[in-house]
């Protein structure tokens, strides 16, 4: 498993200490889950232990490709792995690389969805245990969340284009995005509207812009917005 993880020799365990927001109040509900760019790349407890935005983005991506393929390998729904994406992105925002494993705390969000490898789980119990305690208290206990894939396949089957094609790419598009920052800075409909934007700019597909069906209507934002926030 740590061969999936290029050598680290920095990273090795979790940290159950005391953690902190990186902003000083951050509103509560799904609210907290969102900051902006700026904060996130300047402001994050990883970058307040030394770590630069160069590797930090190293690291979100290894733990991304870890959890995409072990998610393949067994099997599971796309949606199954882009959860356990998210929960990794969530820790990390309030918690350091320095201090936690990124391969134990990736580890735990696919355990909580269905991890099957059991000469794993009995190689690394204590630690997948204790990780798993960390994960869900510097989460808050909140297990709630949203993806972008229902709101941009629900809109796209109302729209009159290559549907398939749209869908497959926009599709895409939000898969890629899952190895970035975006679901930390954007709520699931914007990211879904991104997709089908790029989506449409790529396949160079018109989409509804007039009369009762406009697009972006969909989700409460328009297209200059889409690219102020995206682009």
């Amino acid at each position: 498993m740590a061969a999936l993880f290029p050598g680290d020799p920095s990273h090795h365990g979790v940290h159950e200490g005391n953690y902190k927001v990186s902003q000083a109040n951050p509103e509560e509900g799904g609210g907290r889950w969102y900051l902006s760019r700026k904060d996130i790349e300047e402001n994050s407890p990883s970058r307040r232990d030394g770590i630069d935005l160069k590797k930090e983005a190293y690291l979100r991506k290894s733990y991304c490709t870890f959890l995409q393929d072990l998610g393949m390998r067994l099997k599971v729904p796309q949606v199954t792995i882009a959860t356990a994406i998210i929960f990794c992105h969530r820790f990390f925002l309030r918690q350091s690389h320095v201090k936690n494993d990124r391969r134990t705390i990736a580890t735990d969000p696919a355990a909580v969805q269905r991890i099957k490898q059991k000469e794993v789980y009995e190689q690394q119990k204590e630690l997948i245990l204790l990780g798993e305690r960390v994960v869900l208290t510097t989460l808050g206990f909140d297990l709630n969340l949203h993806h972008p894939y229902k709101p941009l396949v629900e809109a796209i089957k109302k729209f009159k284009v290559a549907q398939n094609a749209l869908a497959q790419v926009a599709w895409n598009f939000v898969n890629d995005g899952l190895r970035t920052s975006l679901c930390l800075q954007f709520k699931p409909h914007h990211i879904a509207a991104g997709a089908i934007f790029l989506a449409a700019k790529f396949l160079k597909v018109k989409l509804p812009s007039d009369g009762e069906k406009v697009w972006w209507q969909e989700f409460d934002v328009t297209p200059r917005q889409l690219e102020g926030r995206f682009f």
